[in-house]
């Protein structure tokens, strides 16, 4: 088969058949590793600190004897100490997208390695309580941390309390996603928090001592009005620390010490009749969850400074002087008991609160200098600290001192008289393990699985996402039968998220796989391959999770992968997924690249690093057999393939005389955010193509010597010289592989 026709048979291969019956199957990373922060058992107690002097400046250099701590005011001996520095910005060996040109297209983004992982932030947004004015101002702070806080080496999360499960996403360094979720935050009018800070105050001039029967009912209706405004206010309170409490679970299994940042408008821990029990509760099992899980929780109240006197929406013309003092004194004790929920939960966790400022991001940046380090400090705890005689989980509470004078400590609160072997229960069924996969913040690695999910476009069916599944067989158990077979028994469920945290499609099954023979072989080489369709009918941002479990192991693996689908009824120039597959060439010839059609591949332009020697063609005219490894679901390559990409442009303008599009192609490779190779600018030869509002493209590149192995990504722009406006002229799509040994 010739080259120039594989692009072409690439792209019709998958997106021909996306809208067919779905095949059952085909055969063909988080911190850096530190001690565990909190522990609680029998023989240790350790908890995390953080001091700092008057300046802010952290602390490093002190010794066991600097440290006083206690439990229940009793003296404890501390047996270990430790400091635990986070690596800077400076230390990180990851390097940023590199500029290429002025007006370039943006480089796609970088995904971070393991060890590249500096910092993991989770920035939860409590729209169950934030009022309209100040969700304007959140939206604001977001955008603002993303474009110019956000460092390489961070992993963040912005989670709504509102969303369930499908905006738990992924932490990611993509911009792009962090984008997507803050358009989501809204103002939630059932929630607790009204269109401003504080309800404005409304005029009564009914006097209780003279007031009529039907004022007197009206009286207790408001009465009750109140108790129910207080009862839903309670709730969503409830929700909003349930929602942060789902969360902490999700990071629980990370290692290292995490920070969560809380942004409300704040709840109340007592209400008129005293305690708020329901909130105290929820409070109490969230900040052991947090202690335990070594997660430290920050609180921001989005009010910002509030003057607390009257404003243009208070209606005090009927009120006497007296009723008015009484309505700005309700105001100033709603604020300060609201403030006390996220002071309070900020301090049994080791953070601190936020408030009383306008400058939301100045809090935030407060909290990431806060990330700089912490020490580990450990003791041998009393008998008396866990009672297997009761069973009862007394709280007990952890006082840690410094004794050099002038500095400042935090540190959390207290645990509970239970070990943490008991407190995080053993996920023993299918469900449950399968559930703590898909709710991990971070994918799970015991099965190594790959997700690829892409965007296209059928002119019946649709936009659709059609994404493969790819399983690595060697970490199944296959248990030998008669006659040659093998059989493996797997778990897979997969569940597609929209843009609003609802589940618009799932998958959960349980397969048994047979083989033998070649086919055996070929599985444990070249693993398994799920294909799922899903028919999307709303542009937005989307989130496919996919957990897969082998049944008799119970090792569990998962992945996550965030897909942006857009709206092709507003004529912009779009591009599909990009499909990829590669063969080792029978014959190689070196030679100048072809420039008729955007199918051949490109000298490079600009170089970095000598890669553009690594970019020749391959061989005309070959008969060549596709290798299962380098194709679109695993995409790993070897020095000298050839490597076929295709893809799919949507909406191009065309000429109003000739009724033709006309289109220039070119792509870039970028090795960990740097680019090292930029192919020639080439136009797009649409001969034989049909439909024009569905042009198909693509091209094959060899892979040479000189690229070391590693992560890449590919990256294709496309730009339409029919289109006077600069800002829509100009589309880009790309997809990551690797080069193996």
């Amino acid at each position: 088969m010739k080259r120039s026709s594989l692009a072409s048979l690439l792209i019709f291969s998958f997106f021909a058949t996306a809208f067919g019956q779905t095949p059952v199957q085909q055969t063909p990373e988080p911190q850096t590793d530190q001690d565990e922060v909190v522990r609680i058992t029998t023989n240790l107690v350790q908890v995390d600190a953080v001091v700092t002097d008057k300046k802010g400046n952290p602390v490093t250099d002190l010794k066991p004897e600097d440290f006083e701590i206690t439990e229940d005011g009793r003296a404890q001996a501390i047996t270990n100490l430790s400091y635990i520095s986070t690596p800077t910005a400076t230390t990180t060996t990851l390097r940023a997208p590199a500029s290429v040109e002025r007006n370039a297209p943006p480089a796609p983004p970088v995904r971070l390695r393991p060890e590249q992982v500096r910092r993991t932030m989770a920035l939860v947004v409590d729209d169950l309580g934030l009022s309209f004015q100040s969700v304007y101002y959140v939206r604001r702070a977001l955008k603002k941390f993303v474009e110019e806080q956000m460092q390489s080496g961070d992993l963040v999360a912005i989670i709504r309390t509102g969303g369930g499960i499908g905006v738990l996403q992924q932490f990611t360094s993509d911009k792009r996603q962090l984008y997507a979720a803050i358009e989501r935050i809204r103002w939630n009018m059932l929630g607790r928090g009204g269109v401003g800070a504080f309800a404005p105050i409304e005029g009564n001039t009914a006097n209780e001592d003279e007031a009529t029967d039907e004022e007197a009912a009206s009286s207790g209706a408001n009465r009750a009005k109140d108790d129910l405004d207080e009862f839903r206010s309670e709730i969503f309170a409830v929700g909003t620390l349930g929602a942060v409490n789902y969360i902490v679970r999700g990071l629980r299994d990370l290692p290292g010490r995490k920070s969560v940042l809380l942004i409300s408008d704040g709840f109340r821990i007592f209400n008129r009749n005293n305690d708020n029990r329901r909130v105290l509760e929820a409070l109490r099992r969230l900040t052991d969850l947090a202690n335990r899980a070594s997660v430290v929780i920050y609180t921001m109240d989005a009010r910002g400074l509030q003057t607390l006197g009257l404003t243009a929406a208070d209606d005090v013309s009927e009120l006497s002087s007296e009723q008015v003092e009484q309505r700005l004194s309700d105001r100033r004790d709603e604020l300060f008991e609201t403030q006390t929920g996220l002071i309070y939960l900020a301090q049994q966790t080791g953070g601190f609160n936020i408030r009383n400022s306008n400058d939301l991001n100045a809090g935030i940046r407060r909290v990431i200098e806060d990330q700089r380090g912490y020490y580990l400090i450990g003791y041998r705890p009393d008998e008396s600290t866990f009672d297997p005689k009761t069973g009862q989980r007394r709280f007990h509470k952890i006082n840690v001192r410094v004794k050099r004078p002038g500095l400042q400590v935090r540190s959390r609160a207290g645990f509970y008289g239970i070990t943490d072997e008991r407190a995080v229960p053993e996920r023993r069924t299918r469900e449950q393990q399968l559930n703590a996969a898909l709710i991990s913040p971070f994918n799970s690695n015991a099965i190594d699985i790959r997700l690829t999910s892409l965007f296209g476009n059928h002119p019946r069916a649709g936009s659709y996402m059609r994404s493969l599944l790819y399983i690595d067989a060697s970490d199944l158990s296959f248990t030998e039968e008669a006659d040659g077979w093998h059989k493996t028994v797997i778990d897979v469920v997969a569940l597609t998220f929209g843009d609003n945290g609802q589940v618009i499609d799932q998958v959960n099954r349980t397969q048994t796989v047979r083989v033998r023979g070649n086919t055996f072989q070929n599985v444990m080489k070249n693993g398994l391959v799920y294909v799922l369709n899903v028919p999307v009918k709303k542009a937005g941002a989307y989130q496919l999770r996919v957990a897969v479990r082998d049944a008799a192991t119970e090792q569990v693996g998962s992945a996550s992968q965030f897909v942006e689908v857009p709206d092709l009824s507003k004529n912009r120039l779009t591009l599909s997924g990009i499909v990829v597959n590669g063969y080792e060439p029978k014959t190689a010839q070196a030679g100048a690249p072809s420039s008729q059609t955007g199918t051949q591949p490109s000298q490079a332009t600009t170089p970095s690093n000598g890669a553009a020697r690594s970019v020749a063609s391959g061989a005309e005219g070959a008969q060549e057999e596709l290798d299962p490894q380098a194709g679109a679901a695993v995409r790993h390559f070897r020095h000298g393939m050839v490597m076929n990409y295709g893809y799919m442009i949507y909406n191009a303008q065309a000429d109003k005389a000739t009724r033709r599009p006309q289109l220039e192609t070119q792509i870039r490779i970028f090795r960990e955010g740097q680019l090292v190779f930029t192919g020639k600018v080439q136009p797009l030869d649409i001969n034989g193509q049909s439909d024009l509002a569905r042009l198909a493209a693509g091209g094959a590149l060899r892979l040479g010597s000189d690229m070391p192995p590693g992560e890449y990504v590919l990256q294709v722009i496309v730009r339409d010289l029919l289109t006077k406006d600069a800002k829509r002229r100009t589309a880009t799509q790309w997809i990551d592989f690797e080069i193996v040994k």
